[in-house]
C-alpha cells in the first residue's frame, strides 16, 4: 500500500517560518513527481509547489520568493520551507507523490495556521 506521511505543521506568527516534510513508503516506490497542495474551507485544493525527478521546481505566484520545495531521493522524501508566512497561507497542506508508473498517493494533510 502506498503511503505518504506528513509532518511539520503548526501555529506561527505572521512573518515566521515552518518546514513541512513528507515521506513515502510502501508500494509506491521511488517518487518521480512531488507536489504540495493546500486547501481552505469552501475552496478548491490548490497547487502550491512541485518538484520533478530532475529537480525542476515550480511555484504558485502567491508563494514565489517565500516558499522553497526540495527533495531527498535517498530518503524518498520531500520538504517545503515556508518563510515570511502570511495569514492567507493558513490552510491544510497536503503532499502528493507520483511514481511515474501509474501509482499516486496523497498525504493525510497537516494544518498550518498563521496568526498573531
Amino acid at each position: 500500500q502506498a503511503q505518504l506521511v506528513e509532518s511539520g505543521g503548526g501555529l506561527v506568527q505572521p512573518g515566521g517560518s515552518l518546514r513541512l516534510s513528507c515521506a513515502a513508503s510502501g508500494s509506491i516506490g521511488a517518487i518521480y513527481l512531488w507536489n504540495w497542495h493546500r486547501q481552505t474551507p469552501g475552496k478548491q485544493r490548490e497547487l502550491v509547489a512541485s518538484i520533478s525527478s530532475g529537480g525542476t521546481t515550480d511555484y504558485a505566484d502567491s508563494v514565489k520568493g517565500r516558499f522553497t520545495i526540495s527533495r531527498d531521493n535517498e530518503k524518498n522524501a520531500m520538504y517545503l520551507q515556508m518563510n515570511n508566512l502570511k495569514p492567507e497561507d493558513t490552510a491544510v497542506y497536503y503532499c502528493y507523490g507520483y511514481n511515474g508508473q501509474g501509482t499516486e498517493a496523497w498525504g493525510q494533510g497537516t494544518q498550518v495556521t498563521v496568526s498573531s
